[in-house]
C-alpha cells in the first residue's frame, strides 16, 4: 500500500487481514472505524479524504479517552482497559503523535502568527494549530496550554 493511498482502503485491507487471523477484538475495533467513516459519507453525501478520515479517528480516540475516565472513576478497569485498546489501534491510523516540545513550539508559532494577547484571540491561535496538529496531539490539552499562554 503505497503512502498516498486513501487511508479508508488500508482500513478495509486491515480488517480483511483481521478477519483472515481471526482476530476478534480487532475486527471490531476497525469495523466501528468504517461505521463511522460510512456513517459520515452517507449522511453528507459525500466521499471523505484523508483529512476528514482523520478527523473522525482524532474523534472517535478523544471519545475513547473520556470513557476511560469515566470507567475508572466506576471502578471498571475491564471496560477502561477494552477503550485503551481501542485507542491503541486508532493511533496505528493517525500520524505521528507529536512530542510535548513540538506542541509548545507550534503553540507560540501560532500565537505569534495571529497577534494573539488575550483570551479573545484564543479563536485564531485553534484555527492556526487544528490543521497542523489534526489527529498528532491532544487538542484539548493544546487548549489548555494555549489558555495558560494567553492568560500569561
Amino acid at each position: 500500500m503505497s503512502a498516498d493511498a486513501p487511508l479508508k482502503d488500508k482500513i478495509r485491507e486491515d480488517m480483511k487481514a483481521a478477519m483472515r487471523a481471526g482476530e476478534k477484538g480487532r475486527l471490531g475495533t476497525i469495523r466501528l472505524i468504517l461505521a463511522a467513516v460510512k456513517q459520515r459519507e452517507v449522511d453528507d453525501r459525500i466521499e471523505l479524504d484523508n483529512n476528514q478520515v482523520l478527523e473522525i479517528l482524532d474523534k472517535m480516540q478523544k471519545q475513547r479517552r473520556e470513557s476511560i475516565s469515566q470507567y475508572e472513576a466506576a471502578g471498571r478497569d475491564d471496560l477502561a482497559a477494552q477503550e485503551a485498546s481501542e485507542i491503541e489501534l486508532i493511533q496505528e491510523y493517525l500520524p505521528q503523535q507529536l512530542d510535548q516540545g513540538e506542541i509548545e513550539s507550534l503553540i507560540q508559532a501560532a500565537i505569534t502568527d495571529s497577534g494573539a494577547e488575550s483570551m479573545r484571540d484564543m479563536g485564531k491561535v485553534m484555527g492556526i494549530l487544528k490543521p497542523q496538529m489534526q489527529g498528532r496531539a491532544d487538542m484539548g490539552q493544546v487548549s489548555g496550554l494555549i489558555k495558560a499562554k494567553l492568560a500569561g
